[in-house]
């Protein structure tokens, strides 16, 4: 706990920059798992750093810096989600898959409604405790924040901060304003929400022995190859193409999607890049004015046991700028 002597500001406006700077991927992190948007989160980390720049001096030192902060990016967030509501996948809207394929085109929903992506850098710490990394890491994959977007605002909080950046059920209370007894009841609930859904167990972090069966989907998407891809399907695997409200199920639906109306991906390029903790690729599609390869998507990938279990296209070329993607592949 900060101390002072009377006449002494507990936190200076030069320390708060530096605790500001300090914390901002944390933060962001924070954020994006309670939004489930880069681009909300992205809001909600300035909105939080303008708050707390301008409440400087009325802080008093009887918490840390950064459970004050903390504190108020909670608030931002829970007013975020009370205006805007939840983020949501494809699957999440409808219980059954579009048929038949050839219409799967026809209806869209505004960029708001969807979960969006995370490039790692942007979220997990670059080096500390590899135990907490791993944490960090499994805690922004797709179906957990996925997942996470099914809670009630406040025990989605409780749930990150107790178990994802091991807080104490006091010092969550705290930060709530509530008593540990709710803290705990709210943490029983939220993780017997997330038992409900297998897919957020089911994904698997990404090792070595994968290097292989992601080399032969790139080779087998670039060359269109589509026997070839299906060869390294899971038999239940699903696609899901956001703003679009369509998802697939299974290798046969989704090898028509691409043979019928996905037909002009072909000559595609994939650049490999790390988002959610799981593999993902900038895809670059030649749909120029000259036919050249201009930027797309971002698709993200979720294996499980040896195989791909869900591809997910984000058809958002605001991604591109928002993460220093190139407007060109690399020659």
């Amino acid at each position: 706990m900060t101390t002072t002597t009377p006449g002494t500001p507990a936190l200076t406006r030069d320390e708060l920059e530096r605790e500001l700077a300090a914390r901002r991927t944390e933060l962001r992190g924070y954020c994006y798992r309670m939004l489930g948007s880069a681009f909300d989160a992205e809001d909600a980390v300035q909105d939080t750093m303008v708050r707390a720049w301008r409440s400087v001096e009325g802080f008093e030192g009887r918490s840390g810096v950064r459970s004050w902060l903390y504190r108020i990016a909670t608030n931002v967030c829970l007013t975020a989600i009370e205006t805007r509501g939840r983020r949501a996948r494809p699957m999440d809207l409808s219980a059954t898959a579009w048929e038949p394929v050839e219409a799967s085109l026809v209806r869209t929903r505004g960029e708001d409604t969807w979960l969006e992506p995370m490039v790692d850098e942007r979220v997990l710490p670059e080096a500390g405790d590899p135990a907490e990394i791993a944490v960090a890491r499994e805690s922004v994959r797709l179906a957990f924040v996925a997942a996470l977007q099914h809670l009630p605002p406040r025990q989605r909080a409780v749930l990150v901060l107790r178990d994802v950046l091991r807080w104490k059920a006091d010092e969550v209370a705290a930060l709530l304003g509530t008593s540990t007894a709710s803290v705990n009841s709210a943490l029983q609930r939220a993780r017997a929400t997330l038992a409900e859904r297998p897919d957020v167990a089911r994904t698997e972090p990404l090792g070595e022995g994968h290097r292989e069966l992601l080399e032969r989907y790139v080779r087998a998407f670039e060359a269109y190859d589509i026997d070839a891809l299906v060869e390294l399907l899971a038999a239940d695997v699903t696609q899901n193409m956001p703003p679009f409200e369509l998802w697939l199920a299974g290798a046969d639906d989704i090898a028509a999607w691409m043979l019928g109306p996905g037909h002009r991906c072909r000559g595609s390029k994939l650049v490999p890049v790390t988002m959610n903790g799981s593999p993902a690729f900038v895809h670059y599609k030649p749909i120029g004015a000259a036919g050249e390869l201009v930027p797309f998507a971002v698709q993200a990938l979720e294996l499980a046991d040896g195989k791909i279990a869900r591809i997910t296209s984000f058809l958002d070329t605001r991604l591109f700028d928002l993460f220093g993607f190139p407007r060109q592949p690399p020659a």
